[in-house]
């Protein structure tokens, strides 16, 4: 049984936040905030009270622009406490997902707030706080989020096999299709190069262990993976040939 505090300057969003979460069997308690500073005094007094206090809190449904702090100011101050409730963004906007995964966000719900996808943020919110001996999901290293029909998903980074560049955003290539996210293949390659990524090209990062042939052809290199044949630039050659030498122990 969840124990929820809701924040959100529109009152009449607030209480609509609150009217569903209340609603949901899961949800022990759900109470409200109209600010962010009222929102960080009461998650300071609960989190120093312990979590067997009445006033304790599982997890914040935070909007993100309020007046004053936003809603990502007050994650990241939540961050440096010792033992934080978990985070669910509610948000009429999108552009904002890719913060809230670098904040390790338990989910990002978009407004207007439909009851059956609030129901799916309390399920993974109630997954989480369910088994505390089960390590928690870290979202920042093992999951995107991603836009799929104006509701946020998050995308495990192991089912994409490329990701290829497209201005300031990027499209994720995975077995069932593509996303597009915004954020510049440069982050992506940085954030993601220990996890098997290597750049190939200005144009695409690629899953080294979803490499099936690399090609050799007068001079110009290319690897394919699946479906997709994809140049290797002549600056990248060399480390990605090293590299696929090393991973095959010759």
């Amino acid at each position: 049984m969840l124990r929820v505090l809701a924040v959100d300057d529109e009152e009449p969003a607030l209480e609509e936040l609150l009217y569903l979460l209340r609603a949901d069997p899961r949800i022990r308690s759900a109470e409200g905030a109209t600010g962010a500073t009222e929102a960080l005094r009461r998650i300071g007094s609960a989190v120093e009270a312990g979590p067997d206090d009445p006033s304790a809190i599982d997890v914040v449904f935070l909007d993100i622009h309020m007046a004053g702090l936003t809603g990502l100011d007050v994650a990241q101050l939540l961050a440096g406490f010792a033992a934080p409730p978990l985070i669910v963004f509610v948000t009429a906007h999108e552009g904002f997902a890719v913060q809230a995964f670098d904040l390790k966000a338990v989910d990002y719900v978009l407004k207007p707030v439909r009851r059956e996808r609030l129901a799916e943020a309390v399920r993974r919110v109630a997954e989480q706080v369910g088994d505390r001996s089960a390590p928690v999901l870290d979202t920042a290293n093992d999951q995107i989020p991603v836009e799929l029909g104006g509701v946020i998903r998050f995308i495990p980074i192991d089912d994409i096999a490329y990701a290829e560049a497209q201005g300031d955003y990027a499209r994720l290539h995975t077995a069932t299709g593509s996303h597009l996210v915004r954020v510049p293949l440069t982050t992506l390659e940085e954030r993601w190069r220990s996890r098997g990524f290597v750049r190939i090209h200005r144009r695409h990062l690629v899953a080294l262990g979803r490499i099936d042939e690399l090609r050799l052809d007068a001079g110009s290199m290319s690897v394919c993976i699946g479906t997709a044949e994809l140049a290797v630039s002549r600056r990248h050659a060399r480390a990605l040939r090293d590299l696929l030498m090393r991973r095959t122990g010759r």
